[in-house]
């Protein structure tokens, strides 16, 4: 055993014994090779079934990461081009003033469009064709380009529908094939999990803190609408009131171990182990068994700031790159400027840092309202290496 799986060992250990965690694993990879593979806790409490380095996790917004990374790369291969209009493929997405919006403004959240029909539920989320129309015909919050905010959910049907329109293919079947597949991992890296697969998945719980955090901040649609909008067509509520997270579909264990929403393409968020997500992140910085995902020369786009701003949603600094967060969870971008990766709702997280060469990746079944657990493995793996 070397020192830094030894370290992470004992850390998760602790986490788990301490009841701060229930079930976690922390992988790590670094030029290409998995330095780290740790385990602890229980995946199923209610039937005792352990953590294995197998055990996939809903990792919520996590899975922006993969989103991305399969942007980039079927960019690499000159399928899409960052700079297209929305609109020229989805001509439906450019109402109501959408038009010069580009995939790089949606990779950026810079579209304008963070907001959902306050109604929405569960089911409508589930429903891709739904989600597009209400999207593609909602009133931006500030004009395409001119601002950043978080887009919590639509990120991903924004992204996957254009992948979908230019492709053919939709957005969690091009995944397994154009990443996935290529590294070894379509069994544990996923944009929805398959129906027989669910099994496997572990079982999330709220902490008591993050079962009492206050509802997502509300914004009004600017201008209310003159005319039905597709939201109360859809019977998802008062069109004029669209929010970041409505509260039907908050990020919670409740909402998150319901079958259909894992098994469903929401491309906001994702379904995987750390040591595939770790992966993931290690192929693009490097090879991994001989498979590269993108070029050196497209790195650059994952790891070059090219927002830094205030967030238009939340009110905090937003340091991204072409579809990534800039800077290592907990630390200020500044001091961390070569590390590029997404974090999830309740505390699961993943990313890589150019300069070293590593990648890592936590996943956790104990929803927490902070990325603390995180954070001290963060910690961890840049000590040791």
């Amino acid at each position: 055993m070397n020192v830094l799986q030894r370290r992470l060992q004992e850390t998760a250990d602790e986490l788990v014994r301490s009841g701060a965690e229930r079930g976690l694993q922390i992988a790590v990879y670094r030029h290409g090779e998995q330095v780290a593979d740790v385990v602890a806790g229980l995946a199923d409490p209610a039937t005792g079934r352990p953590v294995t380095p197998g055990t996939p996790f809903h990792a919520f917004s996590a899975g922006k990461g993969l989103t991305a990374a399969l942007v980039h790369v079927l960019a690499e291969r000159g399928a899409l081009d960052y700079d297209l209009p929305i609109a020229e493929v989805w001509p439906e997405f450019g109402a109501h003033g959408k038009g010069a919006a580009t995939l790089r403004h949606a990779m950026t959240h810079a579209t304008g469009v963070p907001g959902l029909p306050a109604g929405l539920t569960p089911a409508d989320l589930c429903d891709w064709q739904r989600m597009c129309a209400v999207i593609a015909d909602a009133r931006p919050w500030w004009e395409p380009g001119t601002g950043s905010g978080y887009h919590s959910y639509t990120f991903g049907y924004i992204v996957g529908e254009v992948v979908r329109r230019v492709t053919g293919v939709p957005v969690a079947r091009a995944f397994a094939e154009e990443v996935a597949g290529p590294l070894k991992v379509a069994n544990e890296l996923f944009l929805g999990v398959p129906r027989a697969e669910l099994g496997r998945l572990a079982r999330l719980e709220d902490a008591p803190e993050y079962a009492e955090q206050p509802a997502t901040p509300t914004r009004e649609e600017p201008e209310a609408p003159s005319r039905e909008e597709p939201g109360a067509a859809s019977g998802l509520g008062d069109p004029a009131a669209f929010v970041v997270a409505p509260r039907g579909v908050r990020p919670g264990a409740a909402f998150a171990n319901r079958a259909d929403v894992l098994s469903a393409a929401i491309p906001a968020a994702g379904q995987f182990t750390a040591r595939a997500a770790a992966r993931m992140y290690a192929a693009l910085l490097a090879p991994v068994d001989g498979v590269r995902l993108i070029s050196a020369n497209r790195l650059r786009e994952l790891s070059t700031p090219i927002v830094d701003d205030v967030d238009q949603v939340f009110g905090n600094r937003a340091v991204l790159s072409n579809g990534y967060a800039i800077g290592r969870l907990g630390t200020d971008p500044a001091d961390t400027p070569t590390v590029f990766g997404w974090a999830g709702s309740g505390g699961s997280y993943a990313c890589a840092d150019t300069a070293t060469g590593v990648a890592f990746a936590i996943t956790k079944n104990r929803l927490a309202p902070d990325f603390s657990t995180a954070q001290r493995v963060g910690d961890v793996v840049a000590e040791a290496l």
